[in-house]
């Protein structure tokens, strides 16, 4: 026999997860009985920085052979905390510390995690439940709108749907400086489609004016760029989606600025003096030359894309201030902003960025793009504070995209069970009920060739242009990618459609994943699955807030073929995803339901105690949940 601590069980710790500021949470521990202290357990609680807290645990009761020890903490601080037990045996000191994810293990293991987070953090409602849909403007629709004052350098394509431009030049450098034409007013033109698929917002990639197609090198943050349209189309895209029901978020760019800018002004495009230009321009405390005027710090060392300093004064009252970018675009009709790699925006910027948003709106939305567990994450030596309740809403999901793919791909149950765990234990609950899950963005390749295709890492940029899915990889792919997608949408968080996914659209990584939609050759099957799972998300209301929890994490129990997870509410929802080609038939289910009551069929099949589940499909039981 062994201490016993699981983080997984109520019995053991009251409240799941992350604890809001002030709430009590009580951490027992079972100690067998041939474990006889020297004198009661402490739990040992510390901040990163401040010293340890030793509390003094109680006598809780016995069960089977063990004895129980409990103690209550208070939440005091916002911060990540790290904890641990300890008791001490015949002069001996012993430790229990974390192993397997969330279990204990005596004198080896990890530091247990609490997050506690601010008891003012709420997050906003209308993306609760909801549907997101990220668009790259140049690639979804054009409109055939004529657009005026059209910047010189920029190659317009007539052929909607061909290879982007790819190749350097004799130089090496990489221009994307090709147009197909996508714009505003094209996005508008699809709120229909989008409203049909289910889609409640639209996230954007850049629309400022910038001088190469992906806009992540912004010219001009108070201007659509001339080939999306105008400001005001912006706004009018604003107002017929609401009518829709539909919210706009922007990308916001804001830890770097093109050299050809309004403000860095590095080839003289614009008339007013930049940083580039004269030490005397307004901006030039925005950035940090090195060498005057040629060498600068520039992101990843890209000297088209100048570093600016965030929390220089000038900057930070042009972004955040009233009359500054933020409330400008929002005043427009946006729903708030995502944050272009987040983890190189510095903490004081973030919270003041926070406060404009809120204090414009405090149902506006600030996501932020980190790429791993956004709760302990650290950047450039600093621990950051992004889901603590003054920064972030929410983030990108990565964790859970590599979790659900490597899953797929027929990766180890435990291990997917316990990725997505860890992410629902370490967040904030009301940031989970708001995190963007997705399995393709326009940084990395898409879903579907991940999971039907070749494997493109370390593969040339010549290799992935013309590469496209064969009828068979294509057929895989995309049978796998329903099973993906099912348990994008059914998983806490809300779902995010990389444009074209859901129209079986392929590409490799950038520039390949950010192709054109395919308008007239859509897979109008796949289509309306996706249209079928938006509808099951808006009928069942757990979907806005329910927690999670996985019913089987035992292969000896249920064919690993088959995943299952709660949404509970009211009335519990079982969700059962099948990852394989065979039709899983699971005999006995109250049984393996045994904490549950009145099981009956939602959608599938379900007949006398046995649940089947169609090949890289879904099947949903209602159920009671008995404590």
């Amino acid at each position: 026999m062994k201490p016993i601590y699981d983080t997984w069980n109520l019995h053991y710790k009251s409240i799941f997860g992350a604890v809001r500021q002030y709430e009590t949470c009580r951490f027992s521990i079972m100690l067998p009985e041939d474990i006889v202290p020297d004198f009661p357990p402490v739990l040992v609680l510390f901040r990163t920085g401040f010293k340890e807290r030793f509390l003094n645990m109680y006598p809780d009761g016995e069960e089977d052979g063990y004895k129980i020890y409990s103690t209550e903490y208070v939440a005091r601080y916002t911060d990540v905390h790290y904890y641990y037990f300890s008791y001490t045996q015949g002069g001996i000191r012993h430790y229990i510390k974390k192993v397997n994810c969330h279990e204990a293990a005596v004198d080896h293991g990890d530091l247990f995690q609490l997050t506690v987070y601010s008891n003012t953090y709420e997050t906003p409602k209308f993306l609760k439940g909801g549907v997101m849909y990220q668009i790259f403007p140049d690639r979804f629709c054009k409109s055939g709108k004529v657009h005026e004052n059209i910047p010189e350098g920029r190659v317009l394509r007539e052929d909607w749907g061909g290879t982007p431009y790819y190749k350097p030049d004799h130089n090496g450098h990489v221009w994307n400086n090709d147009y197909f034409g996508g714009d505003l007013a094209g996005i508008q033109s699809k709120l229909p489609y989008l409203h049909s698929l289910g889609v409640t917002c639209i996230y954007l990639n850049p629309i400022f004016e910038s001088h190469e197609n992906h806009r992540y090198n912004t010219a001009d943050y108070m201007k659509v760029d001339p080939l999306l349209g105008t400001n005001e189309d912006f706004a009018e895209l604003c107002k017929e989606a609401e009518k829709y029901g539909i919210s706009v978020i922007l990308d916001g760019v804001f830890s770097h600025t093109g050299a050809d800018s309004v403000y860095f002004n590095k080839y003289g495009r614009y008339p007013e003096k930049g940083a580039f230009q004269s030490k005397d321009s307004k901006y030039y405390e925005w950035y940090s030359f090195i060498d005057y005027p040629n060498s600068y710090e520039s992101w990843w060392g890209i000297d088209t894309l100048p570093n600016v300093w965030e929390n220089n004064d000038s900057y930070t009252e042009f972004i955040c201030g009233d009359e500054g970018v933020l409330h400008y675009w929002l005043g427009l009709g946006a729903a708030g902003f995502r944050l272009d790699v987040a983890d190189e925006l510095p903490d004081q910027f973030l919270n003041n960025l926070r406060k404009s948003v809120k204090s414009f709106d405090k149902d506006k939305i600030v996501i932020g793009e980190v790429w791993e567990d956004a709760s302990n994450k650290e950047s450039y030596g600093v621990k950051r504070r992004y889901l603590l309740g003054d920064q972030l809403d929410s983030v990108m999901n990565y964790p859970f995209r590599e979790a659900i793919i490597s899953f797929i791909k027929g990766g180890n149950v435990t291990d997917f069970i316990n990725s997505i765990m860890t992410i629902l234990e370490n967040y904030p609950k009301p940031t989970i009920d708001v995190l963007m899950n997705f399995v393709s963005t326009h940084d990395i390749e898409r879903a579907i060739n991940r999971l039907g295709g070749e494997n493109c890492d370390n593969k040339s940029k010549d290799w992935m242009a013309e590469r496209y899915l064969t009828p068979e990889q294509y057929s895989k792919g995309k049978a796998l990618l329903k099973a993906a997608m099912a348990l994008q949408f059914f998983l806490p968080g809300v779902p995010s459609i990389y444009y074209g996914d859901e129209a079986g659209l392929q590409g490799y990584k950038d520039p390949f994943n950010r192709r054109c939609y395919p308008w007239g050759n859509e897979d109008q099957d796949l289509i309306a699955y996706v249209s079928e799972l938006s509808r099951i998300r808006r009928s069942i209301p757990n979907m806005a807030s329910g927690s999670t929890y996985f019913v089987f994490n035992d292969t000896k129990v249920i064919d690993d073929r088959v995943i299952g997870f709660t949404r509970e509410g009211d009335l519990d929802y079982i969700f059962f995803i099948n990852r394989s080609g065979d039709t899983v038939e699971i005999p006995n289910m109250s049984q393996h339901l045994s904490r549950f009551k009145d099981l009956s069929s939602c959608i599938g099949k379900f007949e006398n105690d046995t649940l089947t589940v169609e090949p890289y499909g879904y099947s949903i039981i209602n159920a009671v949940f008995v404590d």
